[in-house]
This record gives structure tokens, sequence and C-alpha cells, in this order.
């Protein structure tokens, strides 16, 4: 129980500028058995950003409230997800190769691909949220992370990582992923998703997963295989997809 503990808070460190124990570190023996704990950092994250967004729409507009949460959640984060999935826009945009794709994710720079790509995912989410029912908002927040997070993992088990660099930070969590941890992984990307009450929810997941066999495809044929920014690229993806999906069945299926 003290080693999964402290497995967890490696990967709270890890993902997010949530502070943590002193003993917690970057030991690369953790980091590889932390992605498990992807999806409920995921949890905490869209619950951060749910209570936000409560409290603020007390005072604001709905608007705005979503604005705050955005900000909250990104914040949490330091854009970590956000910064893989500019990067991939600007990698696959402008380059030709794997070693020039492999290039320009690399470079700390944001390029026209990563700023559009940005500026498109970031407002479909505020778009898709400010349209669903206020009610289900703080619930849609915080389901919205922890499964895209999962969808995340998934790419790590299928797909390798490429990269050769040894000082890459991402490695050991974005490397190994074995069946068991996909499964941990699962269990918390799915639970939100039990406080709906309506098992039609859980065909959010259709259009989640394909966007990630759609995404998988593209890096396994240009870069053969994957990166953390290409994990990241997929949990933006597929959260913005998590919100769309959940319009389409609300107000035709539900």
């Amino acid at each position: 129980m003290k080693k999964e503990i402290h497995i967890f808070f490696t990967a709270l460190m890890f993902f997010t500028r949530i502070p943590c124990p002193k003993w917690v570190n970057h030991d690369p023996e953790y980091l590889k058995l932390s992605s498990k704990y992807f999806p409920l950092v995921g949890i905490i994250v869209g619950g951060i950003g749910a209570l936000v967004f409560y409290g603020a729409s007390f005072v604001f507009s709905t608007e705005i409230s979503l604005l705050l949460s955005m900000f909250a959640t990104i914040y949490t984060t330091g854009a970590f997800h956000e910064d893989g999935f500019a990067d991939v826009c600007d990698g696959f945009g402008g380059g030709w190769t794997k070693d020039k794709i492999l290039l320009i994710m690399k470079d700390s720079r944001l390029g026209t691909y990563g700023t559009i790509g940005l500026l498109l995912i970031l407002s479909i989410k505020f778009a898709a949220l400010r349209e669903t029912e206020v009610y289900y908002i703080p619930l849609i927040i915080i389901s919205g992370h922890s499964l895209s997070r999962f969808i995340a993992t998934t790419l790590i088990f299928t797909h390798p990582y490429v990269r050769d660099t040894e000082d890459s930070k991402a490695k050991p969590a974005a490397k190994s992923m074995s069946l068991q941890m996909v499964l941990i992984s699962g269990l918390f990307g799915i639970a939100p998703l039990l406080f709906f009450k309506n098992p039609m929810i859980f065909l959010t997941l259709i259009p989640m997963y394909l966007s990630k066999m759609f995404l998988g495809a593209k890096f396994k044929k240009w870069i053969g295989g994957q990166t953390g920014d290409c994990a990241g690229a997929v949990q933006q993806l597929s959260e913005m997809l998590f919100y769309l999906t959940f319009i389409v069945l609300w107000k035709y299926i539900w």
C-alpha cells in the first residue's frame, strides 16, 4: 500500500503542479508505474475545474465561470497536455520525416500549427460545455478529464515509445504499460460516468477510442510509435470529443 501511495503521488507530481510530500520525486522506478493513476489524477484536476465552475457560477455568468474553470485546470496541470497537443500539431504539420517531426516536437517554441490547433480545440471545448445543461457541467468536466486520460493510457499500451533520447522526463511514464495497469486506469477513467445513472453515457467511449485509433495510426505511419506529446494530443482530442458526444446523446438519444 505504501508503494502504491508513492506511485500515486509520483503521478500527481508529474502530471500536475499540485504540491506533494517532499519524499516524492521523479524516480523512474515509480514513474513507469504511474500511468495507471493518470485517470485518477484527471478526476482530481477535473474536480478542481468543477469546483471553480460551481463556485464562480454564484457570482458570474456561465461563460465566465467556464473560462475560469478551464483556466484552473490548465494552471493545475501547467498546460501539460495542451503543450503536447500543440507540439504534435507543429511536428506533424511541419515535418515530413520521422527525425524532423521529432525535432520539431521537442522544440519549446510554439509554431503556427500549434497556435491554431490550441485556439480551435480550446474554443470547441468551451462552446461544447456552454451548450450543455448547466446542471451537468461539473460532472461532465470531471468525466471528460478522467476518461480522456484513460484513452491516452491505451495509446501507451498499444504503441511503442520512439524517442531515443535518455534525458526525456516523460520516457518512463510513456514507455511501459501492462494490461493490468490499463485495466486499473480504465476503472478510474469510467468511474465518474456511473454518476450519470444512464448507461447511454458509455457510448461516448466509441468516438473517443476511434480518435485514439486515428491518431495512433498517424503516429505509427510517420514516427513508428508514440511519445509523451502524442499521449497529450490523444488526451486533448478525446476530451473534446467526450463533450461533443455528450451533446449529441443529451439532445437526441438521452
